[in-house]
């Protein structure tokens, strides 16, 4: 990027909520049903349909803006946001504008190009989702209104970030914290989480902002940062060519990896907001806001501190277990009935993530549940079985869909661990005999060849010797 132009990016995040019903009627809001089949008089926008707010959007309203550090506004209300498309059945949202619930919050993020950084966020609010426009060929297009009246939340950052990194930053930890809330299933490639993106690029030391263009479009993460990174060289290159960029909606092709003029960009006024006159004003009371802060659950930012500084992990290994509430639910599960938190890291991180990836499973589902997963590693532990059978153990289990305990595993397959210092003694010299050659080298300082017995030992026993006994009759050896 030209080093002459400072980019300036705010992003609004729209959020759909994870309740069973719309947010002012009693339809259902499944995704992917036949087209106009979860709809109604309110929904469709009937004359006379009286909307009724859903207490749970406002639960989950509170609860994310407790998560995000804002202030949750004692009385709020609902607004019409007026404008004229096909797939908005009333000629008007049901919005909030002037008084939204949550107010003056901000997440902190981190990138490695500017380090730690706290980005504000000026509000969020409730509202209602449009309906979805199907164009079926070149000349028609049809309207499904299932989608309107869905319950959003949409989250609007201050213009902080500064770059496509920073922005990525912000959504992902978004993301994360509304999926770890339960209020949102994160889906992006459903709409249950998407961004518009608003760019613009001033002259560095300039304190007024350049004119913005907003970028929408944008399902993923990786489309998010091409749309941003394109639409900022396009600007430059504007204004180095002599213009002006004009204030204007763009969409991102993500085939092309372009953005292109959609249509010019809407003031607030433009919409025409006023009070709705069918929906009284919302009062929050203060007993509602801590007895929804009191259910909370522990966020990630939190979780990582505990588990480095509580647990020993390293911010790495926390930052993974962490990274998905039902993973870091697994591993806090497994962590009380196995109280070494590096080894149930390890597994976690380990064999129950590749089986689950193999198997294209939610660990939700993983079939070696925490209580099972515990039984294998207290065997490890006792010296019962290697961490190598372990993972034989652990593949039993999980074949046998979770019907099995380790002890069953290990006593039907004959896999319990020879400690029996005779019986491992006499493998080990046969294979000293065998490689008699190599056993001197050894003795004379070729240390290497330690594992090559030991390897040879295992092998010779299926895998059934005690290793570290192993070892220990080695050094014998070598002494001798």
């Amino acid at each position: 990027m030209d080093s002459k132009y400072e980019v300036v990016i705010g992003l609004e995040v729209h959020v759909q909520l994870t309740t069973n019903t719309k947010i002012f009627c009693g339809c259902s809001k499944d995704f992917g049903q036949e087209p106009n089949s979860q709809t109604c008089p309110v929904c469709l926008g009937l004359p006379g349909a009286l909307p009724v707010l859903n207490k749970q959007v406002v639960e989950y309203a509170i609860k994310t803006g407790l998560a995000t550090n804002h202030s949750i506004t004692p009385r709020s209300i609902f607004a019409r946001k007026n404008y004229f498309y096909p797939d908005l059945p009333k000629g008007y949202q049901i919005s909030q504008f002037e008084l939204p619930i949550c107010q003056h919050g901000w997440l902190d993020i981190e990138t490695e190009e500017s380090g730690k950084k706290r980005i504000g966020i000026t509000r969020i609010h409730m509202e209602e989702d449009a309906g979805k426009l199907i164009h079926t060929d070149g000349n028609s297009s049809a309207v499904d209104l299932n989608r309107a009246c869905t319950p959003l939340l949409e989250i609007v950052s201050e213009p902080d970030m500064r770059s496509a990194e920073e922005a990525i930053a912000y959504l992902k930890q978004l993301h994360q914290i509304v999926t770890y809330l339960g209020v949102c299933d994160g889906n992006m490639e459903e709409g249950s989480f998407r961004c518009d993106a608003n760019v613009s690029i001033r002259p560095w030391g300039q304190e007024e902002f350049g004119t913005r263009a907003e970028l929408k479009n944008l399902n993923s993460f990786r489309f998010i940062k091409q749309a941003i990174e394109y639409e900022v060289e396009r600007q430059i290159d504007v204004i180095e060519d002599g213009g002006k960029v004009v204030q204007e909606t763009r969409l991102f092709d993500p085939d092309s990896g372009v953005t292109r003029s959609m249509r010019g960009k809407e003031e607030a006024h433009d919409y025409r907001y006023f009070p709705d006159p069918d929906l009284v004003p919302l009062v929050v009371s203060e007993d509602w806001v801590e007895r929804v802060r009191a259910e909370l659950p522990e966020l990630p930012a939190a979780k990582i501190r505990r588990y480095s500084e509580q647990l020993g992990l390293s911010e790495y290994d926390a930052g993974v277990i962490s990274a998905e509430r039902p993973t870091a639910d697994y591993f806090d599960a497994l962590v009380t009935l196995y109280p070494n938190a590096k080894i149930c890291a390890n597994w976690v991180m380990g064999e129950v993530s590749r089986a689950l990836n193999e198997n294209a499973i939610a660990i939700a589902d993983c079939p070696v549940t925490p209580e099972l997963l515990a039984g294998v590693l207290g065997r490890i532990e006792d010296n019962t079985i290697s961490g190598k059978i372990a993972k034989t153990v652990f593949e039993e289990i999980w074949s046998s869909g979770g019907s099995k305990t380790a002890d069953q595993v290990i006593e039907e397959k004959g896999l319990k661990q020879v400690s029996d210092t005779g019986a491992i003694e006499a493998i080990l010299n046969e294979i000293i005999a065998a490689n008699q050659g190599q056993f001197e080298e050894l003795k004379g300082g070729k240390d290497k060849l330690m594992g090559f017995f030991v390897g040879q030992v295992m092998k010779a026993s299926k895998g059934k010797a005690n290793p570290a006994m192993v070892n220990e009759l080695m050094q014998k050896k070598l002494a001798e």
